[in-house]
């Protein structure tokens, strides 16, 4: 009875140690387990706090209407590539449709992003979606063209001054057709801020100051080289005595001149060419006697507008209006600058 007893006491002994034992082992694992779990953790933390660091942008591009365009988006791609380690793009091409910009800026506002651009493709129409991202503290960025919303409701406007390169055009079209004749005006795109400026600077300057010169005949060509070369086709049957067009952009002017060309005359002498942006394409022309001037208007924003962008990202204040640098640019000196040009 006493060795029955003996063994189941050292039997319960055996079982409280053995508890005992566990007991001493898991919060030993647990412990293990939760620093295991930290450094686990720490590349990634660190990883998020990289990510957060980087100055992450949205911008809404109008399409691909024209060359000018095309080095613009190229010109902000290129720097989000070279400078990767601190900028993340998300890009969008609206393909000239307001609603697809503003479909591209509801889908940046819900990722959150840091800072939002765009070139809008027209100036009415923004107020809602422009709140909308106020609402969410993000600023936006105008790059090129201008909203016509209340200045609340963006931080500011990077690009040229469309009114005065009209009036800069008509200038240099009443210089090459000597102050007299009929002409005729290419407009952009309906609505857009670069088209309605350009007009109403060009406008005003011819009317001011150049009362033997009559624009005869004004329609859009929708900033691109087919639509200025057919709407250049309709000018010269109905207006067969002009001697100058101005384009508001230079792919419509290109387009004026293959036009020009097919109705067997020569551009650049009998019908001269003004036109604005500065593309390679139409010093190209100047140099072969084509054109005749351009007025620019830069379009490689790229570095002025992230820098704009990581300004607003820190807190910092920013000009309502950053103004780019442009020139202007005749037949006699195309030659010894198409070379430099980046575009």
């Amino acid at each position: 009875m006493k060795k029955k007893l003996v063994g189941v006491l050292l039997s319960v002994s055996m079982v409280v140690a053995s508890l005992a034992g566990c007991g001493s082992a898991a919060p030993q694992a647990a412990e293990n387990a939760k620093t295991e779990t930290r450094v686990a953790d720490e590349p990634t933390a660190k990883a998020d706090s990289a990510a957060s660091e980087k100055l992450v942008v949205g911008f809404a591009q109008i399409g691909q209407e024209s060359g000018w365009r095309d080095a613009e988006t190229m010109s902000i791609q290129t720097y989000a590539e070279e400078h990767a380690d601190t900028v993340e793009l998300k890009f969008a091409d609206a393909q000239q449709k307001q609603e697809n910009q503003i479909k591209a800026i509801k889908s940046f506002i819900e990722q959150d992003v840091d800072v939002i651009g765009l070139a809008p493709v027209v100036e009415t129409g923004w107020d809602q979606v422009f709140a909308e991202a106020q609402d969410a503290g993000i600023p936006i960025i105008l790059l090129d063209r201008t909203a016509d919303v209340d200045e609340s409701l963006y931080a500011t406007f990077i690009g040229s001054d469309f009114i005065e390169e009209g009036k800069e055009a008509a200038k240099q079209m009443a210089e090459l057709i000597g102050g007299k004749g009929k002409i005729v005006e290419l407009e952009g795109t309906v609505g857009a801020s670069a088209a309605t400026d350009r007009k109403t600077g060009f406008d005003q300057e011819i009317a001011a100051s150049y009362p033997d010169i009559e624009i005869v005949a004004s329609q859009t060509g929708d900033f691109t080289r087919a639509q200025g070369k057919e709407v250049m086709e309709s000018f010269l049957k109905s207006n067969p005595d002009i001697v100058g067009v101005y384009a508001h952009n230079d792919d419509m002017a290109l387009g004026a001149i293959e036009a020009i060309k097919e109705a067997g005359l020569k551009p650049g002498e009998d019908i001269v060419t003004v036109s604005v942006d500065g593309v390679k394409g139409i010093f190209e022309a100047m140099v072969a006697g084509e054109a005749n001037c351009t007025v620019e208007c830069n379009p490689l924003l790229g570095p002025l507008f992230f820098e704009t962008a990581a300004k607003l990202k820190a807190g910092e204040s920013v000009e309502k209006w950053v103004k780019s640098v442009d020139g202007v640019f005749t037949q006699d000196v195309a030659a010894d600058v198409i070379d430099s040009r980046a575009y």
